[in-house]
């Protein structure tokens, strides 16, 4: 089938579909293998002390060890070019596991949450100083680790929360031990519970984040800080563009936006020069690199619609390029210039 002369759709050419930066699986590991040993040895002794921030922590440390293994799986999945059905790869793989982190957080502070208030009301014998001296190794292992998830590209939202989770977990080991230091020296041992809701704290609002930022992507929001309204005010801008309609903004994955649109451009315009102007500007401006265009000229779709649906009537407004307009339509006003 011919395509209409003035049809145009197209990305920028040389237009990548990889991961736009690997990140290193090497520092990923080192951070792994660091939290596990930890976390395997909290475990033994926060039974052993009966305590609960340091058995939280260690909970807390299980969703960070998940989470970078998560990263790695997710890394390589996205890596695989897109075939078959897959039109985008399976880059979306890093945002489920980004979104699995988040849900097992949120049900991990649910429990300890709960245990912790259980906690206040009834403290158990808590042998502070196991808590103080395995908080402090907490503290250099975290040290250690974070600054290994530092190391990665943390471009991508499954890598940045594995990042922010060992970050909180850091802070988490300074509370625990703040904690210890009370029981050893003042014998008060709901400064373990309440050690703990901060963890909790800590854990919720992690969670909270990743499942909303993930959501986002799933849902197809404009990414952060890109308003549309802005966009197609500044799409509009162009000496020749009357109308924009069918203006979507998505993330494939996390930072990696793309955009679609129909542009209408004034009878006799060129629009081969408009669809390259606008996609330099989205490139330059919003670091939109992904831009796919349909430019015709003011009327011209309208007739090739009609003849396609037999008619010769216009129909009623806003009837005028496709049968389901797709979010607002932006034109442009008369006595701009």
């Amino acid at each position: 089938m011919s395509k209409h002369p003035h049809d145009h759709r197209s990305g920028p050419a040389g237009h990548s579909h990889g991961v736009s930066a690997d990140a290193d699986r090497r520092w990923l590991l080192s951070a792994l293998a660091l939290i596990v040993v930890f976390m395997a040895g909290e475990v033994v002794v926060g039974f052993a002390a009966r305590s609960l921030a340091l058995i939280s922590d260690a909970a807390h440390m299980l969703t960070d060890a998940v989470s970078i293994v998560l990263a790695l799986i997710a890394m390589s999945l996205a890596k695989r070019p897109a075939r078959g059905g897959y039109t985008y790869g399976l880059k979306r793989a890093e945002i489920l596991s980004a979104q699995a982190n988040g849900i097992t957080l949120l049900l991990l502070s649910a429990w300890l949450g709960y245990e912790a208030v259980v906690r206040l009301f009834d403290p158990p014998e808590v042998t502070g100083s196991l808590v103080l001296v395995t908080a402090l190794v907490g503290i250099v292992v975290n040290v250690a680790a974070t600054w290994c998830m530092s190391r990665a590209n943390r471009s991508s939202l499954n890598v940045e929360g594995a990042f922010q989770h060992v970050l909180s977990d850091l802070y988490a080991f300074i509370a625990t031990a703040v904690a210890g230091v009370i029981i050893v020296t003042t014998g008060f041992t709901r400064a373990d519970p309440i050690a703990s809701l901060i963890v909790v704290a800590l854990m919720l609002k992690a969670g909270t984040s990743l499942v909303r930022r993930s959501g986002r992507i799933f849902l197809e929001a404009a990414p952060a800080g890109i308003d549309p309204d802005q966009v197609a005010d500044r799409l509009i801008a162009g000496s020749e563009v009357r109308e924009i309609h069918d203006l979507h903004i998505w993330e494939i994955t996390s930072g990696e936006p793309a955009l679609s649109a129909h542009i209408l451009v004034a009878p006799g315009g060129d629009c081969h020069a408009v669809r390259r102007d606008l996609q330099r500007l989205l490139r330059d401006e919003y670091r939109i690199t992904h831009a796919t265009l349909q430019v015709d000229h003011v009327g011209e779709q309208l007739g090739q619609d009609l003849l396609t649906l037999g008619r010769t009537d216009p129909g009623p407004a806003g009837d005028e390029h496709c049968d389901d307009l797709h979010g607002p339509v932006h034109r442009r006003e008369p006595h701009r210039h």
